[in-house]
């Protein structure tokens, strides 16, 4: 006998499918997208005759007895990013740029880097082989230094050639699982059922390679759950709650830690998220904890980051709402004062930091949300559920946010 998981009641979707049509009449008084698009997947014909074109470039500064130069956008400044609602931050078309000197010992070495990194490309898109970041890196680790060193060029190049990494050939290791109602074919054929609770790795061919276009999905799904934390993530299927709510999707990631250490979602997931709305129009949700770490990750997820502000047409999702847990929650619950932790003084820059940035205007609920946290000096992680009961979370917290509409 096959199995069918055993969700509610039908009623009990009628706020989230009236939220969902909200969000399709807005997609069609606005459009998909504003005009000018993203960055489409270029052919390798395209990739190599535009680094053939640099090269030439370089040799042709050479033959002048001139120092061969990267113009490379500036990605790092808020003057080259716009925000749009329907997309988020983007660069804006024309912005200012930073030199590569190769005569320069400031910026020598970083010319060098970028010039080998561009001949494996080369390589690669020729062949029509692939690579991770990771690879990349440890073809010469002591070069590179380390890996941030490595994804910060990937980055540029691809910004300087104006594709999406994935015509460059280079994947990102996937960090991320996936529950609940959906199914996959991968590029190799092989066939991905994610129901019956079961939990697949979301794998370099399904989200992050050229042929991610082609990627046939199937979802009944009435909404899909970003799960901040692993942990979470394995507690919720632990109370089996994919099947409780069925049908639903759910997805957590294992963030990447920069040196500063911020993390971030990585990129495969967010492919995946992005062409499951752009497919079928689920209602996205994010579940993570009321601290400024959390805010950023939802940020990223829903409007993008300035570091990947050039290929945001093909990564945000702005109809992303916060779900949980809200700054407000904590009071409302009564969830007592011990279990919450004090904001550092590292979590009271990054909530000034998010506060100050410009799709905050066009979230007066965010904004109240963080001003809360930033009034109590206080934030909670999503196990502080646990004090009112251990499945709290999935038995009535979740529950009742996406029956009565909990989420902003």
């Amino acid at each position: 006998m096959a199995f069918t998981p055993r969700g509610p009641e039908a009623s009990f979707f009628e706020v989230l499918d009236r939220h969902r049509a909200s969000l399709l009449a807005a997609l069609r008084r606005g459009g998909e997208e504003p005009a000018g698009g993203g960055m489409r997947l270029a052919s390798s014909s395209e990739v190599l005759s535009s680094i053939e074109k640099i090269i030439q470039d370089i040799v042709t500064s050479l033959a002048r007895n001139e120092a061969p130069a990267f113009t490379i956008d500036n990605r790092s400044s808020w003057e080259n990013i716009k925000f749009e609602d329907s997309v988020g931050l983007h660069m804006v078309s024309h912005c200012t740029t930073r030199k590569i000197k190769s005569d320069s010992p400031k910026s020598v070495k970083n010319f060098a880097l970028i010039l080998k990194i561009f001949s494996m490309i080369y390589k690669l898109v020729q062949s029509n082989t692939y690579a991770t970041k990771r690879d990349i890196y440890y073809t010469d680790s002591q070069l590179f230094g380390n890996q941030t060193v490595v994804d910060n060029i990937i980055n540029d190049i691809s910004c300087m050639l104006k594709v999406p990494r994935r015509s460059l050939h280079i994947l990102s290791t996937s960090k991320g699982l996936i529950a609940g109602d959906l199914k996959y074919l991968e590029e190799d054929g092989t066939k991905v059922n994610c129901t019956r609770a079961t939990v697949s790795i979301i794998m370099c061919s399904c989200a992050s390679t050229p042929y991610q276009t082609h990627l046939y999905l199937i979802t009944d799904a009435k909404f899909l759950l970003i799960v901040e934390k692993d942990a979470t993530f394995q507690r919720l299927l632990d109370d089996n709650f994919c099947n409780k709510m069925s049908p639903c999707i759910m997805v957590t990631v294992y963030y990447l830690l920069l040196p500063q250490g911020k993390g971030v979602p990585d990129l495969n997931t967010r492919l995946l998220i992005k062409k499951l709305w752009d497919t079928f129009h689920i209602p996205v949700f994010t579940l993570v904890d009321a601290d400024p770490h959390g805010i950023e990750i939802m940020c990223i997820y829903k409007y993008g980051s300035m570091a990947m502000s050039f290929e945001a047409h093909n990564l945000t999702v702005p109809a992303i709402r916060w779900l949980g847990l809200l700054p407000s929650d904590i009071k409302r619950l009564n969830i007592p004062k011990g279990t919450l932790i004090p904001l550092t003084k590292r979590d009271q820059m990054k909530l000034d930091s998010i506060l100050k940035r410009p799709y905050i205007t066009c979230q007066p609920f965010w904004r109240k949300e963080m001003e809360i946290m930033a009034d109590s000096k206080m934030k909670a992680e999503i196990q502080a559920l646990t004090f009112l009961s251990s499945d709290y979370l999935s038995r009535v917290y979740l529950p009742n946010k996406l029956k009565f509409g909990g989420w902003i």
